[in-house]
Formats: C-alpha cells, sequence, structure tokens
C-alpha cells in the first residue's frame, strides 16, 4: 500500500485551526513577463498582513502560466517559495494549484514538493474532465503531496459535483481540505453533506472560496448526518481571491470569527457589521454584471491603484477590466479603507518593495 503524504505538524494545526490564504495574483510587466519586484512584494505583503497561507499557481495566479509560451508556473512557484523561506514562519501552509490532466497534475505536484510546498490545490476547470477522471486524478496526485478539493463556479469553468461525487472525494485519505467556490448556498451545502458523508470530517478542513458570501460561511453552522451520527460541521477558513486585497483586514475578520462561533456575542457583531460592505468590495472587483470577465484584472487594479502592482495585465490579453470597473474599485476603496488595507499599505509599501 502506498504511503499517504502528511503535512509538516506546524502546517497541520494552520490548516486545521482555520486560516486567512489569499489566491496569490500574478504581477506582469507591460510586455506581459513576470514582473519579480512586484510578484516579491504581493507575497511580502500577504505575509506582513499575517496570513496563514499562500495559495498560488491557482486561478487568481491565471491558469496560462502552464502555456509553454509563457512558462511561468516554476517561476512563480519558486518566488513565493523563496519569501517564504525568507520570512521565518513555520505555520503558514503553502500551497500550490495543480491543474490539467493526470500526468500533467502530478508533474505539477512533485514540482511544487519540491520547492518545499505542504499540499496542493487540484483544478477541476479542464474541459471534459467528469467526476470519475477528476476522482482519479486527486488520488494520483495525492500520492505525491496532500490534497486540497475545490469546488469552482459554473461562470468560470468549473463542473456541476454533486454530494456522491464529494463523498468519494472525501474518502481519499490525502485529502486533508475542501475550498468550497461554487458561489451557490445549494451547492456549497451539497459538498458539506457530501463531506459529512464521507466519515472523514473530522480530518477535512473547510475552507470558503465563496468569495460573495464570507461571513455567511463563517458563521454558519451546517447541522449534517455522518456515519457516527449527528455532527455540526463549520467552515475554519478562507482560501479566496477576495482575499487577495485588504488581507489584514481579513485576518482580523477570521479571528473575530472564531471567536463569535467560541460563543462570544460581542465579536458576533463584528463580522455582521461587514457583510454587505465586503460584498460591495467583491462586485466592484469580481465584476458580476459582467460575468466575471474582470474578475483577475479587477484583483490587479484595486493593488495598482494601492501602489503593489503598476498595471493590470494578464497573459491573455483578451483579460482585462469592464467599463467602469476601475472606477467602481476607487468607489469602495474610498468607503471601506479599513476592509482594503489602506493605511497598511501605505505604510509598508516601500519596504515590500525593498
Amino acid at each position: 500500500m502506498a504511503t499517504v503524504p502528511r503535512l509538516r505538524p506546524e502546517a497541520a494545526r494552520t490548516l486545521a485551526s482555520g486560516a486567512v490564504v489569499p489566491a496569490h495574483p500574478l504581477a506582469l510587466t507591460a510586455e506581459r513577463t513576470l514582473g519579480e519586484r512586484r510578484q516579491r512584494a504581493l507575497t511580502r505583503y500577504y505575509l506582513d498582513a499575517g496570513a496563514g497561507g499562500i495559495a498560488i499557481g491557482v486561478h487568481t495566479t491565471q491558469f496560462e502560466i502552464r502555456d509553454a509560451e509563457h512558462d511561468l508556473f516554476e517561476p512563480v512557484l519558486a518566488l513565493a517559495a523563496e519569501e517564504l523561506d525568507r520570512c521565518a514562519r513555520p505555520e503558514v501552509i503553502r500551497i500550490a494549484g495543480v491543474a490539467g490532466g493526470t500526468a500533467q497534475a502530478v508533474a505539477e505536484a512533485e514540482l511544487a514538493r519540491a520547492l518545499g510546498y505542504d499540499a496542493v490545490l487540484v483544478s477541476p476547470r479542464d474541459a471534459g474532465a467528469d467526476p470519475e477522471a477528476l476522482l482519479e486524478r486527486a488520488a494520483a496526485v495525492g500520492t505525491v503531496l496532500p490534497v486540497i478539493g475545490f469546488y469552482l463556479q459554473v461562470a468560470i469553468g468549473g463542473p456541476v459535483l454533486d454530494r456522491e461525487f464529494w463523498r468519494r472525494f472525501a474518502q481519499l485519505p490525502s485529502v486533508v481540505a475542501v475550498k468550497a467556490a461554487p458561489f451557490d448556498r445549494y451547492r456549497t451545502l451539497e459538498l458539506v453533506r457530501g463531506v459529512a458523508a464521507s466519515g472523514r470530517a473530522d480530518e477535512i478542513a473547510l475552507y470558503t472560496g465563496n468569495d460573495d458570501a464570507i461571513v455567511a460561511d463563517l458563521l454558519t453552522e451546517f447541522h449534517v448526518e455522518t456515519p457516527r451520527g449527528p455532527r455540526t460541521l463549520r467552515f475554519v477558513g478562507g482560501l479566496l481571491g477576495q482575499w487577495a486585497v485588504g488581507t489584514r483586514a481579513a485576518v482580523r475578520l477570521l479571528e473575530q470569527a472564531h471567536r463569535a462561533m467560541a460563543g462570544d456575542a460581542v465579536a458576533y457583531r463584528g463580522p455582521g457589521r461587514v457583510a454587505a460592505d465586503l460584498l460591495d468590495i467583491n462586485q466592484a472587483v469580481f465584476d458580476p454584471a459582467n460575468d466575471f470577465h474582470g474578475v483577475i484584472a479587477g484583483v490587479h487594479e484595486l493593488l495598482r491603484q494601492q501602489g503593489l502592482l503598476v498595471g493590470t495585465w494578464c497573459l491573455d490579453p483578451e483579460e482585462g477590466l469592464s467599463p467602469g470597473q476601475s472606477e467602481e474599485i476607487a468607489r469602495v476603496r474610498l468607503a471601506y479603507p479599513e476592509l482594503t488595507d489602506e493605511e497598511f499599505v501605505r505604510a509598508n509599501l516601500a519596504n515590500w518593495l525593498g
């Protein structure tokens, strides 16, 4: 029997207790080449903001980094790994996104392992990948590194995956967490119930990826049936594109949510007060009015306005901001400066770019 890869003890504790994990963007030059200085600055921002993990090579990093014409998958993972080594925080969990068919995903996982990553987030976006193929791929990748599942919303290429899929997925011994990002309350519930039915709910951390329902997910109790009887499950943290901006505020929000779910009634009021504000920020950044066309460029634009990036360029020239999106992002920055880390970024920008 193959040995199941294990997380480092420090990373395992972080994942299980719950953490803010930004989905790391890609810093490009005007020529659409890697902007190393800005790429490093982003990682430094997330670490100084108190993020408990970094996820790179994921959707927010742009799936096109794997294309032969760009060949950026290894460079961006290597840069983040260097900054993670430099920060000397062993509790920070290092997550690499993997994609493609089984052979490609396994090769990417092997590279991530060689670079010191703890776990891989498996993308379900691949065209034509049916549930059986996704399960087989996850099992193969799980022989290399621990696996984090990913329910990606349909609007940006994710498949619809039912409760039975998530039950079987969670039964894979290498699975340590699942990110729920279908942007759909019913499908989120199906995922949770599938994990509960697997018999491994105590071993799998639930992370929200529903950028439009962050507070709702963090403050929700799911009363579910498991093979061992009724249980209450909840999301312990988030792996989010929205947390690529306002990361320090996200750390405070998650701390409040943890206190609230532990019974602190005063802490409970904090997340509720900002839930709609976060949704307003998300609407500006993620561009749902235009079917999420500007979702990646929107993250870039907020970071550009703050000085962390110099442009909104994406590897795909067809990806960019929608009309009026930049103005909307400027509006929410002015309206909710504490939630977008305005003062924190201003105070530390020169050091991160150093």
